[in-house]
C-alpha cells in the first residue's frame, strides 16, 4: 500500500505540474465562458434584429394577416406587380411573399411563394405560414356560413395541475428542472470519462515508449502501477474540474452583471411569443420551482454522483490503461477504441429517451447494465428511482469494476513490456490466460 500511495502521488504531481494542465486550467474557463457569452450576445443581437418584408397580395384576401412586431415589419407592393416589387425586394428589402389571385377560397394557399437573395430564417417562415394558415381557416369557415365568433369562443387551453396518489403537487417547470440536473450529471460523467481515461491511456505509452517502465516494473508490481495510474490522473481531473466550475461561474455571473447579459434569453429556437410565454409562466410559478428544488432528491443525487463518477471512471481508466499496454504508439489504438467508446455512447443516446420515459423498460434496463449505467441511472435519479434499482446498480458497478481492473492488470502486467508487436483480439485473448 505504501508504494501504491508514492505511484499516485508521482502521479498527481507529474500531472498538475505539468505546463499544459496549468495552461489549461487557466486558458479552458476562459474558453467556456468566452464561447457561452458570445453565443448569448450573438442570439440577442439576431432577435433584435429587425427583419422588413414585402408582399404582393394579389388575392386581396391576406393582407391583414401580416401585422407587424417588434422584430418583423411588412409593406405592401401589391401595386407594383410580382415582377417589380421583386426587383425592389431585392434592393431593400429581406424577402418577398407573394400571394397569386385565385377565386376559389378552398384553394387560396395553392402557389404561394417566398422569395429571397439567401436562405430565410426557418422561426421566421414559420411564424409567417402560421400566420397566413390562421387566415386561410377564418375565410374558409366563414365561407362554410360558420359563426367565427362561437367557434373562437369554443378554443379551450387545458393545463394539467400535476400531482402525485400522495397529494404532493408538481409542475412543468419541475420536470425542466429534472431533465436538465440529471443530463448535465451524465454529461459531466462522459466527458471525464473521455478526458482523463485517454490521459491514464497516453500516460502508460508515454512510459512505454520511453523505456523508462522497465526500471519501475523491476520495484513494484504492474497491477500497483496501473491503479496507481488511474486514482493519480483521477485526483489531477477532480481537481481541474472543480477549478473550472468555480473559476466559470463566477466569471459567467461577474461578466452577466457587467455587460448587462440575460442568460435565460440565449436560446434561438423561441419566438419571442413563446419566451413571454414562459417568461410569464416562470413568473407565476416562482413558488413552486421552490418546492420543486426542494423535493429533488438531493442527497441521493450526491451521494449516487460520487459512487457513478468514482465507479465509472475507474472502469474505463482500466481499459484504457491495459490498451495503453498492449500498444506501441497512440495510432495503434484506433482498433481499440470503438467498442470501449460504444457504451458510452449509447448511454448518452439512451439518455434522450430517459427525459422522454424515466421508468421504461430502456432507461431501466440500461440504468442497471454497468457499461452504461454511470450515464443513464445519474439521468433517471432526479425524476425518482427505487432504492432496490439503484442498489442493484451500483451492486453491478462495483462487481464489474473489480472484474475489469483483473482483466486489466492480466493485460497490463503481460503488454507493458511488449515491443515491435501490433497485438491483436486473438493475442490479447491469450494474454489473459497466462
Amino acid at each position: 500500500m505504501d508504494k501504491l500511495k508514492l505511484i499516485i502521488k508521482r502521479e498527481f504531481l507529474a500531472k498538475v505540474r505539468n505546463k499544459s494542465f496549468i495552461i489549461m486550467t487557466i486558458l479552458s474557463p476562459l474558453l467556456m465562458v468566452g464561447i457561452g457569452m458570445l453565443i448569448i450576445f450573438l442570439s440577442q443581437k439576431n432577435r433584435e434584429e429587425v427583419r422588413t418584408i414585402a408582399f404582393v397580395d394579389e388575392s386581396e384576401l391576406l393582407t391583414d394577416a401580416f401585422r407587424n412586431s417588434s422584430n418583423t415589419k411588412y409593406v405592401d407592393l401589391t401595386e407594383l406587380g410580382l415582377e417589380e416589387a421583386k426587383t425592389k425586394s431585392n434592393e431593400f428589402y429581406y424577402g418577398l411573399i407573394y400571394i397569386p389571385k385565385n377565386e376559389d377560397i378552398f384553394k387560396l394557399s395553392d402557389g404561394i411563394s417566398f422569395y429571397s437573395e439567401n436562405s430565410p430564417n426557418l422561426s421566421l417562415l414559420s411564424n409567417i405560414e402560421s400566420r397566413l394558415e390562421r387566415r386561410i381557416r377564418n375565410l374558409k369557415l366563414k365561407e362554410l356560413n360558420f359563426d367565427l365568433e362561437k367557434l373562437n369562443s369554443a378554443n379551450t387551453d387545458v393545463d394539467f395541475s400535476t400531482e402525485n396518489f400522495v397529494g404532493e403537487k408538481s409542475s412543468k417547470i419541475g420536470s425542466i428542472l429534472k431533465m436538465a440536473t440529471g443530463g448535465a450529471f451524465g454529461y459531466l460523467i462522459f466527458m471525464f470519462i473521455i478526458i482523463y481515461g485517454t490521459s491514464v491511456m497516453r500516460s502508460v505509452i508515454e512510459e512505454k515508449t520511453s523505456r523508462i517502465i522497465e526500471i519501475i516494473v523491476s520495484s513494484v508490481k504492474p497491477f500497483y502501477l496501473m491503479l496507481g495510474k488511474i486514482f493519480g490522473n483521477a485526483l489531477a481531473g477532480i481537481l481541474q474540474f472543480t477549478i473550472w466550475i468555480i473559476s466559470a461561474g463566477t466569471l459567467f455571473y461577474v461578466i452577466s452583471l457587467i455587460f448587462g447579459i440575460d442568460p435565460s434569453s440565449s436560446s434561438t429556437t423561441m419566438t419571442p411569443e413563446m419566451m413571454d410565454q414562459i417568461q410569464n409562466s416562470a413568473n407565476g410559478d416562482l413558488q413552486m420551482v421552490f418546492m420543486e428544488i426542494k423535493s429533488l432528491p438531493i442527497l441521493t443525487m450526491f451521494f449516487s454522483f460520487i459512487v457513478y463518477f468514482l465507479g465509472g471512471y475507474l472502469i474505463y481508466s482500466s481499459i484504457y490503461a491495459a490498451i495503453g499496454a498492449a500498444v506501441d504508439s497512440e495510432t495503434d489504438t484506433q482498433q481499440f477504441m470503438m467498442p470501449v467508446l460504444m457504451p458510452l455512447m449509447i448511454a448518452i443516446y439512451v439518455g434522450f429517451s430517459v427525459i422522454e420515459n424515466p421508468h421504461g423498460s430502456i432507461a431501466v434496463g440500461f440504468s442497471l447494465f454497468p457499461l452504461t449505467s454511470p450515464i443513464v441511472m445519474l439521468m433517471r435519479i432526479p425524476f425518482g428511482v427505487p432504492w432496490w434499482q439503484l442498489l442493484v446498480s451500483m451492486f453491478l458497478l462495483i462487481i464489474t469494476f473489480i472484474g475489469i481492473v483483473w482483466f486489466a492488470a492480466k493485460i497490463y502486467r503481460v503488454g507493458i513490456l511488449m515491443y515491435g508487436k501490433k497485438p491483436t483480439y486473438k493475442e490479447l485473448y491469450k494474454w489473459l490466460k497466462y
